[in-house]
């Protein structure tokens, strides 16, 4: 917990950054550890009232023309999102996310339990376990037979991930994922089921944090504009050092326990 109050105050001093805007739509890219979009009480910085500081000090914002929510992205995952820009185009685009989306890919940084070492994930496919939500609101991927605390079957939705395993050392993999279902910590949950927990990801199982934040990352969004029918597509790359880790041919044991928690 003490870990991830860092990660959150530390993103209080990064920038959003505004990668696309017209009238319709906005494109940023989201530092880790801020919320993508406020919840009932909220009082802290998010993606969304930070978009809107940005354009109101450029004069775009009013009553009728200011940022609405059109997906999320969790709050220590980072990377590209949308916003809308008016009612009308929320709506519209909220009614044909999955067609107009052609593209959205993750990557990940995840670890290799003992676990998935002696199974591991093919090179690519797809993992489409069943979600459910523990007691704290968070996604993981019930044990055949799991019940509750009141001895019930956990109530679980469908869900899909595509994964690519990218390149891997003895102790940490890189993972490209893309979404048949946007559930709540699915990927994180999907890949933590097979052993394979996200860096920095305390709730997941994870035993390390070599960069001191949870490590996923939204590399990609390609989609066709709702209005102007062009085909539009915004990538912003993963961290450096996630693959520097993986690459380092110096890289030993006792440097991950070093990073453990």
């Amino acid at each position: 917990m003490e870990e991830n109050i860092k990660m959150r105050k530390s993103a209080a001093a990064q920038k959003l950054e505004l990668l696309y805007l017209d009238r319709w739509i906005a494109v940023v890219n989201k530092p880790e550890g801020l919320l993508s979009v406020p919840y009932s009480g909220c009082k802290s910085h998010t993606a969304q009232s930070l978009l809107e500081q940005i354009l109101r000090k450029q004069g775009v914002v009013n009553s009728r023309h200011h940022p609405y929510a059109v997906h999320r992205l969790d709050r220590e995952t980072s990377g590209v999102m949308m916003f809308a820009m008016t009612e009308q185009s929320q709506k519209v685009i909220m009614d044909s996310w999955y067609s107009m989306v052609t593209q959205r890919l993750y990557r990940a940084l995840a670890e290799i339990s003992a676990y998935a070492k002696k199974n591991p994930l093919s090179d690519s496919g797809l993992i489409d376990d069943e979600l459910a939500m523990n007691a704290y609101n968070i996604g993981f991927v019930p044990k055949p037979g799991e019940l509750d605390k009141k001895g019930h079957k956990f109530k679980t939705v469908p869900a899909r991930t595509h994964y690519t395993i990218l390149e891997s050392n003895s102790f940490y993999a890189l993972f490209e994922l893309s979404l048949d279902t946007g559930k709540k910590n699915q990927i994180r949950a999907h890949l933590a089921f097979h052993g394979y927990p996200l860096a920095g990801d305390f709730e997941h199982r994870a035993h390390s944090s070599p960069f001191n934040r949870l490590c996923l990352h939204a590399c990609s969004l390609e989609f066709t504009h709702p209005f102007t029918h062009e085909n539009l597509k915004f990538e912003v790359p993963e961290p450096e050092e996630w693959r520097k880790i993986i690459k380092k041919e110096d890289f030993r044991l006792k440097e991950y326990k070093k990073h453990q928690k």
